[in-house]
């Protein structure tokens, strides 16, 4: 009969059929899961490592849940979610940076996150962004069992949601392309964080894209916004950053809009593929919502560079979910700075390569906004600038 060993390390508490605590420690373990026998023995405290023998007949370690009157951790045993500091992951290919509170991690562009020109999505950007910033805590050893919230927030019923989004684009980055994406954390105000990335070219060094953002907390269950208590802020404050990947002095506000937007689509619902471990809808599916009611033939002949998200309430996923979308078609003029059509250069369709230096394209723009049938879920901003064909 095959067998093999898998090292793990884990605590077992044992209850009593009255819910009391019976006692807890450390224990190697031998399964037999064929279901012949199941022993187990006290070890010493300071064991790093126990051992799980598993015979022939199992598929995963998925059969290891439980042990007589207590339970084994599997989450714990498969995650390994670090108690201190790191400042490597091989696994991940991640280090600690910005003198021991940065982060910064090697990816390579696959081919599911590009579209039909080989470059890299919008929606694959912003998850890159959010799995650098879940990673970056994971390795601060501040990362309890939740969706980025540390042990603090886990104490308090504290999770985070995200306000505000801004993201520049100037490349995006093409199918198997190695890039290098930075992220770090600061203040924002009394009871928030901001968080920023930057992604460059690692053959190049070259700046490909910058965002930042603003996050709150709040309370899992009340579904509340939560100020910020004294143990969480003693928690994150050691790896506030003072800089930014954007200045943004006076951020633009973003007007409402009405039912008579030229562009509207209807009626959508959210599906369960779309809720995050904070069972609400992921900020990525705003996004993916937001463009597909622009006009599909303005999004083959443009190329996103900017897009602002002001978020106001998470959406459920039992709501019906409004999407509104309305051009900048006239010329309007705020503080000197033309608002509808700016200069700039133009992207290359093909190898999300800018255009040639003398060639200047107008760049456009569309206001959004994702509503219930009583309130906003999310205010947007999008500038594109007009694609050219390489034929790569």
């Amino acid at each position: 009969m095959f067998t093999f060993s898998c090292p793990v390390s884990f605590s077992i508490t044992c209850s009593s059929s009255n819910g009391n605590i019976q006692n807890h420690g450390d224990y190697r373990v031998n399964i037999n899961v064929n279901g012949s026998s199941c022993t187990r023995r006290p070890i010493k405290h300071h064991t790093l490592l126990n051992e799980v023998d598993v015979k022939e007949g199992s598929t995963s370690l998925s059969a290891i849940q439980f042990l007589e009157n207590g339970h084994i951790s599997e989450e714990k045993i498969r995650q390994r979610i670090p108690r201190q500091k790191q400042l490597v992951d091989p696994y991940r290919q991640g280090l600690i940076t910005e003198r021991g509170v940065g982060y910064k991690q090697t990816v390579v562009v696959r081919s599911y996150e590009v579209g039909p020109d080989k470059t890299a999505t919008l929606e694959s950007l912003l998850n890159l962004f959010q799995e650098t910033a879940l990673n970056h805590v994971w390795m601060s050893g501040l990362l309890s069992n939740g969706f980025g919230a540390t042990h603090g927030m886990m104490r308090n019923n504290l999770i985070w949601v995200v306000s505000r989004m801004h993201v520049q684009i100037d490349h995006y980055p093409i199918w198997g392309e190695v890039i290098e994406i930075d992220t770090w954390v600061g203040a924002s105000g009394k009871n928030g964080m901001r968080r920023d990335w930057v992604i460059r070219s690692q053959a190049s060094g070259s700046t490909y894209a910058r965002a930042t953002s603003t996050w709150v907390m709040m309370n899992e269950q009340t579904r509340r916004l939560s100020k910020m208590p004294d143990e969480v802020r003693d928690e994150i404050s050691p790896w506030f950053i003072q800089k930014q990947a954007i200045n943004e002095a006076v951020p633009d506000k973003i007007v409402k809009l009405d039912d008579k937007a030229k562009h509207v689509n209807s009626d959508l619902k959210p599906k369960r593929s779309d809720l995050d471990m904070n069972q609400h809808v992921n900020n990525v599916k705003y996004v993916r919502w937001m463009l597909e009611t622009i006009p599909d033939k303005f999004l083959e002949r443009h190329q996103l560079s900017s897009i602002i998200l002001e978020y106001r309430r998470e959406c459920g996923s039992s709501e019906v979910v409004q999407s509104l979308c309305q051009p900048d078609e006239d010329e309007s003029f705020a503080n000197g700075v033309q608002q509808n059509l700016l200069t700039n250069k133009v992207l290359v369709g093909g190898n999300g390569r800018l255009g040639s230096p003398d060639i200047n394209v107008l760049t456009y723009g569309y206001t959004h906004l994702l509503q219930t049938q009583n309130e906003e879920i999310v205010r947007g901003r999008t500038r594109w600038n007009r694609k050219i064909c390489t034929g790569l």
